[in-house]
């Protein structure tokens, strides 16, 4: 028994240790790498979400053919915006009807009518990298375009600043000051992102 105990105490000493040890280890690493601007990107910022209709292979490619038309139609749009408050005025409900029909219209052009329905809300996000830049895990203003049940796999980028192709970045964008472009195409901060993140989730997990 008191062999047992002792093994007991031994175990949890260990388990404890261990978990100092990485709260230890993941301070240092994010005061090793520190970065700035980072609250401003999730002001700064609106996110584009689009879910499919299912994993199928065919609502897949729905949901491709349904980003390009937008981007094509409204990209030159977002654009042509200085910052994240004049992009949010712009998309009032006309706008987001608008957007909906863009998309209604794609797919009924495929032979594949289906309901769509477009909001703007706050919506979490995990960390995301789209070519050289890395957006971090929190919670965003996002354009939300579902298409029918919108159970199937998600494509996400961002709508303002433009960034959902790497041709779209030509210098800092607009929107963006230079430590928060700097801050997006750091790759140490793409790391330190996935390490918050991961953190998070542990302790809240």
């Amino acid at each position: 028994m008191k062999e047992m105990k002792k093994k007991n105490r031994k175990r949890a000493f260990a388990g404890g240790a261990f978990a100092a040890l990485f709260v230890l280890l993941a301070a240092l690493f994010l005061a090793v790498f520190p970065v700035s601007g980072e609250e401003g990107i999730y002001r700064d910022v609106i996110r584009l979400h689009i879910l499919a209709a299912s994993d199928g292979e065919s609502d897949q490619n729905d949901k491709l053919a349904v980003r390009d038309a937008i981007l094509s139609e409204y990209g030159d749009l977002f654009r042509a915006f200085s910052d994240r408050a004049e992009a949010e005025n712009a998309l009032t409900e006309e706008l987001r009807d608008a957007i909906a029909k863009t998309a209604k219209a794609t797919l009924s052009e495929r032979g594949r009518p289906s309901p769509v329905s477009v909001t703007l809300r706050e919506e979490d996000y995990p960390t995301r990298d789209y070519g050289a830049l890395s957006l971090p895990a929190g919670r965003y203003l996002s354009l939300r375009v579902v298409i029918g049940e919108g159970t199937g796999q998600n494509w996400w980028c961002v709508l303002f600043p433009p960034l959902c192709t790497a041709a779209a970045v030509e210098g800092v964008p607009l929107g963006l000051s230079d430590a928060e472009y700097r801050l997006l195409t750091d790759g140490k901060a793409s790391v330190r992102f996935k390490t918050l993140e991961l953190l998070s989730s542990w302790f809240h997990g």
